[in-house]
């Protein structure tokens, strides 16, 4: 499968050998090559340097300084400069798009509203610019006025995964520009172009600005880079996306220093399907959340959770939905499927295919690798449905890979809620159904444990207007809208007096 990369990468000023760490305005290289190779066709797509040790130094010093400046800028003059940032991404929209394609795997439908996400984000947050507020509090005593406020914390350190390379940076740095705060970036080894291809269209728009150097910084490489953000004690908050064991580690490295960390960590999403539901929606809900980024999202569907009296009913309509996935070039919008990641991805897959066997899973729809014609890379495998019992260990485990864990309830709702909660993950979670009363159990303090709860929507494709993010190893974090803005400040309470006098809370005596 032949594609012609020539024209995204000029259109993104990419047809080079890129540096692997940025300042905005200055660019760094070390000796040390990091290649992007595209999962479509296992072809190179071109190279980075990792950031070394001494660069980082020089940039964190540099985010340090522009900090001191940029804070001071009033907060709706950085949303200015937020939806000029947008705008530029608009610009770049369809070539950004085919790039998260080509490097990442995803569908090129999926690489648009990714990019889309981006400039929501973006726009959103101009209009947070003017909504920073605090709150007004009445004081015990008389003559004296209590109120809070939110400053920024300084350095923000990101560190993203492969399967969103561009759109979670973005819900991260446009709230926290906002905000006052500047940004270092690592985004994941496996997809250095798109940040590095973000990070050129930001430079422009802060150097036409004559912004402080060092507002959007880039540094690339592996665990190794990850370790230096997380141990620094000059950045107070690391946010950072991936997988639990990567949360654990970095929380902490960062709870260590006693500092400020936001994770978005593994998922483990069902859907539940009740009697009184829509089978068709059921079916486009539960397929696209399955098989969407070949099941690579942390909200991709791995659990449906079918009552049993429309058990049969469910199954035939998967397997007729299954049936029409076409897979292939991401590139090729007619395709709804695209790669696996890499080989540890399919070698994760192939073991939890066995793993399912061993552990009594029935298949109504079988996996695999898919091996002929454009397929010989050895990344394309098949979406599959396993009939299990909800309590095998496999099931508790999330594996990123388009495989979908079928299985019943035959009791009230609260049994089928139990079954969901019962993982050890929570991020997102649905319910498939018409009836009123179902729908508020599952949405009630007693229902779904997830930060994310669904009613007739899937698991999969949250909007950016509200809060993102999930509870138990899922890592507790929000990011995105509501009023996430805040864990990227510091909370500060003050009291003034123009009493003349100096009465003391609680009534407390004390005179001299």
């Amino acid at each position: 499968m032949k594609i012609n990369n020539s024209k995204i990468l000029y259109e993104l000023n990419l047809e080079k050998q890129n540096p692997g760490s940025s300042t905005g305005k200055n660019w760094f290289s070390s000796s040390s090559l990091i290649n992007s190779t595209s999962p479509i066709n296992s072809s190179k797509i071109g190279s980075v340097t990792e950031t070394s040790q001494k660069d980082y130094e020089k940039i964190i010093l540099v985010a340090k300084k522009a900090f001191i400046d940029f804070r001071k800028i009033p907060a709706p003059k950085r949303g200015d400069l937020v939806r000029q940032i947008g705008n530029a991404f608009r610009e770049k929209k369809e070539s950004l798009s085919k790039l998260v394609s080509l490097e990442m795997g995803k569908s090129f439908q999926e690489g648009m509203g990714e990019v889309q996400e981006m400039i929501d984000i973006f726009d959103f947050a101009v209009g947070l610019s003017r909504q920073l507020e605090g709150a007004t509090l009445h004081s015990e005593r008389p003559e004296h006025r209590m109120y809070e406020q939110y400053h920024p914390l300084g350095i923000i350190g990101i560190i993203s995964a492969f399967n969103f390379p561009v759109a979670v940076w973005s819900w991260n740095v446009a709230l926290a520009w906002v905000c006052g705060n500047v940004c270092i970036w690592k985004p994941s080894e496996k997809t250095p172009l798109c940040g590095i291809a973000c990070q050129k269209i930001v430079s422009e728009v802060l150097q036409k600005n004559k912004m402080p150097e060092g507002i959007s910084c880039l540094v690339n490489g592996d665990k190794k880079i990850g370790t230096l953000i997380s141990k620094d004690v000059r950045i107070p908050l690391v946010s950072a996306t991936g997988s639990t064991k990567m949360g654990r580690e970095v929380a902490k490295m960062v709870g260590s220093r006693l500092g400020k960390s936001l994770l978005e960590l593994g998922g483990n999403n069902a859907i539940i399907v009740t009697p009184d539901a829509d089978i068709k929606l059921s079916t486009i809900a539960i397929a696209f959340g399955a098989v969407g980024t070949c099941g690579q999202r942390c909200t991709s569907t791995r659990r449906v959770i079918v009552h049993e009296k429309i058990y049969n009913e469910v199954k035939k309509a998967l397997k007729n939905s299954y049936s029409q996935i076409r897979i292939g070039n991401p590139l090729d919008s007619k395709n709804h499927m695209g790669p696996l990641i890499d080989k540890e991805a399919v070698k994760n897959y192939l073991e939890t295919l066995s793993e399912i066997e061993s552990q009594g899973g029935k298949w109504l729809i079988k996996g695999g690798l898919l091996k002929e014609g454009e397929y010989k890379n050895g990344l394309y495998v098949k979406p599959c449905i396993a009939e299990i019992d909800h309590r095998a260990p496999i099931v508790q485990k999330e594996t990123f890979a388009p495989i979908l864990y079928l299985t019943k309830y035959s009791e009230s709702i609260q049994n089928a809620i139990e079954i969901q909660n019962e993982v050890s993950q929570g991020l997102s979670s649905s319910i498939i159904t018409e009836n009123f009363k179902e729908a508020q159990i599952f949405l009630s303090h007693w229902g779904s444990d997830c930060g994310i709860a669904n009613v007739n929507i899937g698991t999969s494709g949250a909007e950016i207007g509200g809060a993102f993010g999930g509870e138990k190893d899922t890592g507790g974090g929000r990011e995105s809208g509501s009023d996430s803005w805040k864990i990227y400040m510091r909370r500060q309470t003050n009291t003034l007096n123009f009493s003349g006098e100096l009465p003391l809370a609680q009534g407390i005596k004390f005179d001299l």
